[in-house]
């Protein structure tokens, strides 16, 4: 079988210093507060085992406490290294470099999951939904955040004929290279489509314009825009929208170990050595390195052990 593929294009920020200049000295506290109550709202309270698909650098991961291991999922190993430095290393916290696209884990293995601040740079949502949806086990909860271009700002911007695209179409809107703004009625039927159904809807971000967030006290805007968020079971109008949705079926519990998947040939037989894990099937080597494993780059062809 011919494990060769296309690679469909990733949004990289290696190297990046995007949570100390977006979110440390961005001024974003209003936006990380609310993005907080969302979640607590949304997410179960508890569990064997969350996968936190686009962590970066751990923004929110000290927020999955009730969760007995947390996976942290990220393209960038230098993001992860800086979750990793605040976070600790070993015990809850699992650190992994890896495509979310081809998830390097075994089917059934999370009781929950999170995307947050991340589907907004995928050019193929279908095909990283579908990779959730087979690593989740049956009725897991799976949190998810979308950049929602039928937003208050947009609508008025077009009406007033300032923006050329159509806030109430379903097309998804690339306003960037790999930044993306989704209508909230084709992140739902992508949902569907990938075997979720949906629970809940909130919206996040009713005041994220900067004279706001300047002259009004950030508790109180933050303490307006919890009681707002219920809307979002009636209208989607805000820039910013989180969804809890569970895999269909019956519940089944995740297994007790982490299993994982060969990114390249999709083979559940790696076996470990002294520098990470080895696939029994196609010969890569993933490399474990400073308590990160490396599902991207492989180690050069040799002997692993």
């Amino acid at each position: 079988m011919n494990s060769e593929r296309k690679p469909i294009p990733v949004c990289d920020y290696e190297g990046s210093d995007y949570q100390e200049r977006f979110w440390e000295q961005g001024g974003r506290e209003y936006e990380d507060q609310v993005e907080a109550v969302a979640l607590r709202r949304l997410l179960p309270a508890g569990g064997l085992r969350l996968l936190e698909i686009g962590a970066g650098a751990g923004r929110n991961t000290p927020r999955y406490h009730g969760y007995g291991q947390v996976v942290l999922l990220d393209y960038s190993r230098t993001q992860l290294e800086q979750a990793r430095d605040r976070l600790g290393q070993g015990g809850r916290y699992v650190y992994v470099v890896a495509d979310a696209y081809r998830m390097p884990f075994d089917e059934g293995l999370f009781d929950a999951a999170t995307m947050i601040r991340t589907l907004h740079h995928l050019k193929q949502p279908m095909t990283a939904l579908d990779q959730v949806r087979q690593v989740l086990a049956s009725g897991a909860a799976f949190i998810l955040e979308f950049a929602n271009k039928r937003n208050l700002k947009a609508i008025l911007r077009w009406l007033g004929r300032r923006q050329a695209w159509n806030p109430f179409s379903r097309e998804t809107v690339e306003f960037a290279p790999l930044n993306f703004d989704f209508h909230p009625a084709q992140v739902q039927d992508w949902l569907r489509d990938a075997g979720f159904h949906l629970e809940r809807q909130l919206t996040v971000s009713h005041f994220r314009l900067g004279i706001l967030k300047r002259t009004v006290p950030t508790r109180l805007l933050v303490g307006l825009d919890s009681i707002m968020q219920w809307t979002g079971e009636l209208w989607q109008l805000t820039p910013s929208v989180f969804l809890r949705a569970r895999k269909d079926g019956p519940w089944g519990r995740p297994p007790g170990e982490l299993r994982w998947r060969c990114p390249n040939c999709r083979s559940t037989t790696l076996n470990r050595f002294q520098g990470g894990l080895q696939c029994s099937n196609c010969g890569k080597r993933w490399p474990l390195q400073d308590g990160i494993y490396d599902f991207k780059d492989p180690l050069p062809d040799g002997p692993g052990g």
